[in-house]
C-alpha cells in the first residue's frame, strides 16, 4: 500500500465535487479527486442531467424557496426540539444539531450562497439563461447552464485541472482514514490496488440508487420497480454515507423516499421524462385510472404521481391521450422519451397493443368522458376544467377522450436520487449523532438530506454546487485562516 499526500481529498466527480475541488485549489489547496467512473463517463448524475436551478436571476433564487424547503412535510418531530432551532445555532442543544429534520440555517445559507455560486461558476466559464423546460404549467422559476449538465462536468472538469486538481478515475473510496477522532484521508479502490490518500474529506458521490441491496433495504418491494434515472445514478452506490456512518455521523432526510420522475421505462436516453399525463388519463395494467392526473401544475405535481404510479401493478401505468391531447402546442417537448408512442385507431387496438383488457379500458374512457363538463381549455395554465362525479376526479385539462389515433405511453417512477443523507452543518461539515462536526470530513450534494416528502423542484444541482463550493473552502483552511476567508467571501 503507498500513500498519497494531498490537502483536500474530494470523492466524486459531480458538480457537488467539482466546485469543491475548484473551491479548494483556489485557497492554494492541493487536491486530489476520487471517482468510480472511467473518465469518460466522470460526472455522475450530473453528467446526465439539463440541470434546471431554481432561480428568478443570477442575483437571486425563485420565490418561495425556502418556505418550500422547511413546508415540507418531516412527520411529527418533538415540538420541543423544533421550537429550539429558532435559537441562534450556539444556544441549540446536541439533539437538535444531530437531528434528522431540516436545519433552517442550512436552508438560509442555501438561499443567501446561491447567487453568487451562480456568480462565481460564471466567471469560470458558465453561462446560465432562462431555458425552455419540459413542464407546460409551472410554479415556480428556473434558469439553467447552457449544454445542461454536460457542460458544468466539462467546463468547471477542465478549471479544477488548470488549477492543479489531480483527478483519480477508476478509483473509488471504500473508508475513511482516522487518527484520533479526526478524518485524515480515503481509502480507495485503484486500478493498481488498494490505496491511501491523505488529506481532509470532501464526501459529494451521491446517494444509493444504484445499490439494489440499500435500495432493497430502506424501499422494500418497491426497490424492484424502479431505476436511476440516468446512467450516472447507477455509480452512485452509497459507500459515501456508509463509510461515514462507520465513524458516528448523524443522518437527515427521508430515508424512505427517493426523488420520482415519470419515465419511459423501455428508454435508456438519460431522464426519459413523459410530462404529457395531464392531458389524457393514466391507466394501470388493469385498464383503470388511479389517481388525478392534473391537481395543478404539472411540475409541482409530477413526482407525487409518480409515486402512485409505482404503486400499480408492476409499478406501471400508461399515459392515454387521443389526437386532441396530441395537437397540444409544444406537447412534445413533455415527452422526452426516444421511444414511439403506441398508436391505434381505436380504443380497444390501443388496449391490445399495450396488453390491458380492452373492456376495461373502453370502459374507463367513458366514464371519463361522461365526467367531462366541457367549457374553456386552456392547456398552458391550471383552466378548473374538472371532472364531475368521478372518482379519482381529476382537477384540470378535462377533456374528453374520443378522437383518434388513440396514443399510449408506458410510465414507471424512475429514481433521481435518494433522499436520506448524511447530516451536515451550513459549512458543509459532517455532524456526528451529537451534534458536532466530525473534524477533518465535509459532505455535499446528493449525499447529505434534505427532502423528505416531495421535492422541491430544480434545488439538487444547485444545492450542490452551493455546499459544494463551501465544503471546499471549509476542507482547504481552518482555524483563523476560516474566520478571514468568511470576511472576505462575496
Amino acid at each position: 500500500m503507498t500513500d498519497t499526500e494531498y490537502d483536500v481529498v474530494v470523492v466524486g466527480g459531480g458538480i457537488a465535487g467539482l466546485t469543491a475541488a475548484i473551491a479548494a485549489c483556489e485557497t492554494g489547496a492541493r487536491v486530489a479527486v476520487l471517482e468510480r467512473s472511467a473518465e469518460s463517463e466522470t460526472g455522475g448524475n450530473t453528467r446526465y442531467t439539463e440541470a434546471f436551478l431554481r432561480m428568478k436571476s443570477m442575483e437571486e433564487p425563485a420565490d418561495g424557496l425556502e418556505e418550500a424547503l422547511l413546508g415540507d412535510f418531516m412527520g411529527h418531530p418533538d415540538p420541543g426540539l423544533i421550537e429550539e432551532t429558532v435559537r441562534e445555532a450556539p444556544r441549540r442543544s446536541g439533539l437538535v444539531h444531530g437531528h434528522h429534520t431540516i436545519d433552517p440555517d442550512i436552508v438560509e445559507t442555501f438561499s443567501e450562497r446561491a447567487g453568487g455560486t451562480l456568480r462565481w461558476l460564471a466567471g469560470h466559464g458558465m453561462r446560465f439563461e432562462h431555458l425552455p423546460t419540459p413542464f407546460l404549467t409551472t410554479s415556480t422559476t428556473r434558469m439553467a447552464p447552457v449544454g445542461g449538465g454536460l457542460a458544468l462536468v466539462e467546463t468547471l472538469g477542465a478549471v479544477a485541472r488548470a488549477l492543479g486538481a489531480v483527478f483519480h478515475f477508476d478509483t473509488t473510496a471504500r473508508s475513511l482514514v482516522l487518527n484520533d477522532g479526526a478524518v485524515q484521508g480515503i481509502q480507495a479502490a485503484t486500478p493498481d490496488g488498494l490505496r491511501t490518500f491523505t488529506g481532509r474529506a470532501v464526501l459529494a458521490c451521491g446517494g444509493f440508487q444504484g445499490n439494489a441491496e440499500m435500495m432493497a433495504r430502506y424501499f422494500g418491494r418497491d426497490a424492484l420497480t424502479t431505476r436511476p434515472v440516468a446512467r450516472g445514478g447507477n455509480h452512485n452506490k452509497g459507500e459515501g454515507i456508509e463509510m461515514a456512518l462507520t465513524v458516528g455521523a448523524a443522518t437527515s432526510g427521508n430515508f424512505s423516499l427517493f426523488h420520482a420522475e415519470p419515465v419511459d421505462p423501455r428508454s435508456g436516453a438519460a431522464e426519459a421524462a413523459i410530462f404529457c399525463f395531464p392531458y389524457g388519463v393514466l391507466v394501470n395494467r388493469a385498464g383503470e385510472r388511479f389517481v388525478n392526473e392534473a391537481p395543478g401544475p404539472v411540475d409541482a405535481w409530477y413526482e407525487r404521481i409518480a409515486r402512485i404510479i409505482q404503486r400499480q401493478s408492476e409499478g406501471m401505468a400508461y399515459a392515454v391521450l387521443d389526437s386532441q391531447g396530441m395537437s397540444i402546442p409544444n406537447i412534445g417537448s413533455s415527452i422526452r422519451t426516444d421511444q414511439p408512442a403506441y398508436s391505434a385507431p381505436t380504443l380497444s387496438e390501443l388496449a391490445v397493443r399495450i396488453d390491458v383488457p380492452p373492456e376495461a379500458l373502453e370502459k374507463t374512457a367513458a366514464a371519463y368522458n361522461a365526467a367531462c363538463p366541457g367549457g374553456a381549455f386552456d392547456h398552458s395554465v391550471a383552466d378548473g376544467l374538472g371532472t364531475r362525479g368521478l372518482s379519482p376526479a381529476k382537477s384540470n385539462w378535462a377533456r374528453p377522450i374520443e378522437k383518434g389515433p388513440f396514443h399510449a405511453l408506458p410510465i414507471m417512477a424512475a429514481n433521481v436520487f435518494t433522499f436520506g443523507g448524511l447530516k451536515t452543518s451550513p459549512r458543509a461539515e459532517v455532524v456526528d449523532r451529537d451534534g458536532k462536526p466530525i473534524p477533518g470530513l465535509y459532505a455535499a450534494g446528493e449525499i447529505t438530506g434534505l427532502y423528505y416528502t416531495n421535492y422541491t423542484g430544480s434545488t439538487s444541482v444547485l444545492r450542490g454546487a452551493v455546499f459544494g463550493r463551501i465544503a471546499g473552502e471549509g476542507a482547504a483552511i481552518t482555524g483563523t485562516d476560516r474566520a478571514a476567508a468568511g470576511r472576505r467571501r462575496v
